[in-house]
């Protein structure tokens, strides 16, 4: 198994995670215009998720540059760091922890949930089985997400999946998360101050969200001579 592929596949990740010829385009242009490899995959990445932001109406940040490339790659460390969707708070808090992000982090980059979809099986159990959702929202969300089969059937995270807004948090109040997770940040618990506070003012939300995108790029990056500067973003020089 290609060990590259391990954060793309991750179970949280997995058939979820889309866009990645768009990198190599990207990376293929970029080093056409340097003449070599001189921008790491990585930095590609970190520049290209701010773009996106922008094009859907959010907002900008400095994105610190000179990334390199990792080596080596591990599934069960992808597992592991990645948060679950059936993650309750208490959990959620102790993932982003051990990458030194609070509960501000928290639910400013899980309101990246603003943005696409996610796959039937990740809330099938949700919109079934659990009692703090909207009835009619878990009615709409059953008819295309049955009880077996349609795993990979998709809804949107928010009622805006290409627009950055503040529904996603509008959403929560409303007890309309789609996934586990996302309903945690507002269930009674220390986060449901900042959901109730990012639902009314976008201005608030995007902020936030901005700088702790700029932290988050800051956990752990190899730079100077460690990892390599890869010549194709999917295997190892």
């Amino acid at each position: 198994t290609d060990p590259f592929i391990v954060k793309k596949f991750a179970r949280a990740n997995n058939n979820s995670v889309r866009g990645f010829e768009v990198i190599d385009r990207i990376k293929s242009e970029v080093d056409k215009v340097c003449g070599r490899p001189v921008v790491s995959c990585a930095d590609i990445l970190a520049v290209a998720a701010r773009d996106s932001v922008v094009a859907l109406h959010g907002p900008t940040w400095e994105v610190q540059l000179g990334r390199r490339d990792s080596t080596t790659a591990s599934r069960t460390t992808a597992n592991n760091d990645i948060p679950s969707p059936l993650m309750d708070l208490p959990a959620l808090i102790d993932n982003f922890k051990k990458q030194g992000l609070d509960e501000e982090d928290l639910v400013a980059l899980t309101g990246g949930h603003t943005l696409g979809f996610a796959q039937c099986f990740t809330f099938r159990n949700r919109i079934y089985n659990e009692t703090n959702i909207d009835s009619t929202f878990a009615s709409q969300r059953q008819e295309n997400c049955p009880r077996s089969g349609g795993d990979s059937n998709l809804a949107s995270l928010d009622p805006t999946p290409a627009l950055f807004d503040s529904k996603y948090f509008s959403n929560l109040v409303s007890k309309k998360g789609l996934l586990h997770s996302d309903q945690a940040l507002f269930s009674g618990g220390e986060t449901d101050d900042l959901v109730k506070t990012y639902s009314m003012n976008l201005r608030s939300f995007s902020k936030d969200f901005a700088e702790s995108m700029i932290k988050m790029g800051n956990i752990k990056p190899l730079t100077g001579d460690q990892g390599q500067v890869r010549v194709n973003c999917r295997k190892v020089n």
